[in-house]
């Protein structure tokens, strides 16, 4: 099986193996990754943080899980022009900085191991942890509780007064739904440094791990039209245009297909 597989085969296991189904991600990218390094890393990793961790029941044990984690040295990189690596999973494994999302998911996998109950929460902006039933989230790069004041004091200082909290932004986030933000954030990262096909592939990756929504259609139109791909271009342009319930954005997606050469969408 080729990398796209073996990542898709992750996910069909009973539990899903997010943690490896990421690791396939980076050999989609580099095929000098090598999986069983990265496994060999975390169970070091584990057996280090168990001998580490306080004697308390397994439910109480996810904050020191974490910040036993920062302590060590895996927290946010903050650089001003991130690379991908700052997503992809091996490179968060080894360097220990990366976006929250990579360290939640080094976490859950650690958690995982070690019998911690831990859950993602695919929270805007900045992916989240949480156990269980418990009425507080918590921050994969720090440890730190999160009650809804802080939820939205994050939302506020990313995206402003206009986006308030509400009930789907602290759901549960499922294994598709984490290798799909993962996906979309190296998409991201691939296209501001110029690295196109990458990107493209990050892209395709997007829509076939899940429902797409009218953001990644137009993302990958983006790409297709850097990459002078005007068929494929149309083919996502006419699924935004499906998608949207936008007056204002179907109005100008329509307008873009009209200065597009007719044809048969290939794709």
């Amino acid at each position: 099986m080729n990398p796209r597989q073996q990542c898709l085969d992750c996910l069909q296991r009973m539990p899903s193996s997010i943690f490896e189904a990421a690791l396939w991600i980076s050999v989609e990218h580099d095929a000098q990754v090598e999986p069983e390094q990265s496994l060999e890393l975390i169970a070091e990793l584990q057996r280090r943080i168990s001998s580490a961790l306080p004697l308390l029941p397994a439910a109480e044990l996810a904050q020191p899980l974490l910040r036993h984690m920062a302590t060590i040295g895996f927290q946010q990189d903050d650089v001003a022009q991130p690379r991908p690596q700052v997503a992809l999973l091996h490179k968060v494994l080894e360097r220990r900085r990366g976006q929250p999302l990579g360290l939640a998911m080094i976490a859950l996998e650690l958690a995982r191991r070690l019998e911690i109950p831990l859950e993602g929460v695919n929270f805007p902006g900045h992916f989240l942890l949480r156990v269980p039933g418990a009425d507080h989230s918590l921050d994969p790069c720090d440890g730190r509780r999160l009650y809804p004041k802080d939820c939205r004091e994050l939302l506020l200082r990313q995206f402003g007064p206009d986006m308030p909290l509400k009930v789907e932004h602290m759901r549960t986030a499922t294994p598709q739904a984490m290798l799909q933000r993962l996906s979309r954030n190296l998409r991201h990262l691939h296209q501001i440094n110029d690295e196109l096909l990458p990107a493209l592939k990050d892209a395709n990756r997007v829509l076939e791990l899940g429902q797409a929504n009218t953001s990644d259609y137009l993302a990958r139109a983006s790409l297709y039209q850097t990459l002078e791909c005007p068929q494929a271009e149309r083919f996502d342009l006419e699924h935004a245009l499906l998608l949207s319930d936008d007056p204002v954005q179907r109005i100008r997606l329509t307008q873009r297909l009209v200065q597009l050469p007719s044809g048969r969408a290939v794709h």
